[in-house]
């Protein structure tokens, strides 16, 4: 799997299940490096979820750019 993954959502319910199956696959991936995971949200409907060295490793941040 590669990072940034970006989603865009329908609804709030889907916002919720592929915001935490992307969060979950960036936990896996976070070990290897040891970072932290950021989820920026974009607007309304749009995600992305990366591995970031800015966030500490064991740690999820949310960002808001809209």
């Amino acid at each position: 799997m590669n990072f940034p993954l970006t989603l865009t959502v329908s609804d709030r319910q889907s916002m919720d299940t592929e915001l935490d199956a992307a969060v979950t696959a960036a936990k896996a991936h976070a070990l290897i490096g040891r970072r932290g995971i950021l989820v920026t949200r974009h607007g309304a409907d749009k995600f992305t979820v990366d591995l970031s060295d800015a966030v500490p490793f064991g740690l999820t941040r949310e960002h808001q750019v809209w």
